[in-house]
């Protein structure tokens, strides 16, 4: 039993990583600072802390307080237009914060970290599916921000006594399939949150932004990943960094199979039994054609079997967390 601070715990990916990790029988102990995060998503039996990751004291005390020895970073911001506008918070919440969480962890004896990192920093990609060895060329503020941690981690781990994994996602989507805990957050722009939104009566229609990529029906193609299954990644993560107190590694976490916008909104049509309107739109900049995880290193490196990887079975579990939030009012 390992003892784990999990910052962000209350938000969409955290809270999935709290229940992961307290099914394998960990200590689990969360801050977060409700910004996008729900109390009520972190179980009553796990020690919450409201509060900022860069707050030096409050991290000491929460160190000392539980035990911890390894931590999940999740928090920060995730909205990749909004990082275009407002860099700076961007850069104060995913860099700086992340570096004070770090300065943190080594000062206070942390073993072991997992961090929350992203397929943005790879940008535009020249070829489909990415490896981890792809050119790292972010083309927004957020992807840039998540590689600065990157570089940061692996300069730590260099000079300090602690070991982490880098966990590159694509695209999140779905819920617990056991209903506990789901996305939540107001606003979302994730398609399959968006998709379901419509489904229930949420929103009027969806948005498929450009439908002249080169993919087979012109929609932009990317890899969705169930976000129980990339919770239980980071709970392997932790096993392989404990078992290997010298080593670390970087990851994509996703299953190399892209679906179309167009074909996740059939899907959606498929699984809900419910038309959605769908209107054409220009393409946004920065979207690439297609963006599809090459996973042969995560399987390999942590024996990582994904449960929940169907298409319908990611809608029909993103579908029932919405109408739980719907019959919720």
């Amino acid at each position: 039993m390992v003892s784990v601070l999990v910052t962000g715990g209350a938000g969409y990916i955290g809270s999935h990583a709290v229940l992961a990790l307290k099914d394998a029988g960990h200590q689990v102990s969360v801050i977060d600072n409700l910004v996008t995060g729900f109390r009520w998503a972190v179980p009553e039996d796990v020690p919450f802390y409201e509060g900022n990751v860069a707050d030096e004291a409050l991290l000491d005390r929460i160190v000392a307080e539980q035990g911890i020895t390894a931590i999940m970073h999740f928090a920060g911001s995730v909205v990749v237009p909004e990082s275009v506008s407002d860099p700076l918070k961007y850069y104060r919440n995913n860099t700086a914060a992340s570096r004070t969480l770090i300065e943190s962890a080594v000062r206070n004896g942390v073993k072991h970290f997992i961090f929350s990192s992203t397929a943005a920093v790879y940008g535009i990609p020249d070829h489909t599916p990415v490896d981890e060895e792809t050119p790292r060329v972010p083309i927004n503020p957020y992807g840039t921000s998540k590689l600065m941690t990157e570089f940061m981690l692996a300069d730590v781990a260099a000079a300090h006594p602690i070991n982490y994994a880098a966990l590159r996602y694509f695209n999140v989507a779905g819920a617990d399939p056991a209903g506990r805990t789901g996305q939540s957050t107001a606003g979302a722009t994730h398609l399959i949150k968006v998709a379901v939104e419509a489904a229930t009566g949420k929103r009027s229609h969806v948005s498929v932004f450009g439908t002249d990529y080169a993919t087979p029906d012109g929609t932009g193609v990317r890899d969705y990943i169930h976000v129980s299954d990339l919770a239980a990644a980071h709970v392997l993560a932790l096993g392989w960094l404990e078992e290997r107190p010298e080593e670390s590694v970087t990851l994509n976490c996703g299953y190399n199979r892209g679906f179309s916008v167009l074909e996740v909104l059939d899907a959606v049509e498929r699984v809900s039994g419910r038309k959605i309107e769908r209107h054409m739109e220009p393409r946004r900049a920065g979207d690439p054609d297609a963006l599809v995880a090459e996973n042969a290193k995560i399987l390999d490196t942590f024996r990582w079997q994904p449960r929940n990887g169907n298409l319908d079975t990611i809608v029909t579990h993103a579908l029932a967390w919405e109408e739980k939030l719907a019959a919720r009012g």
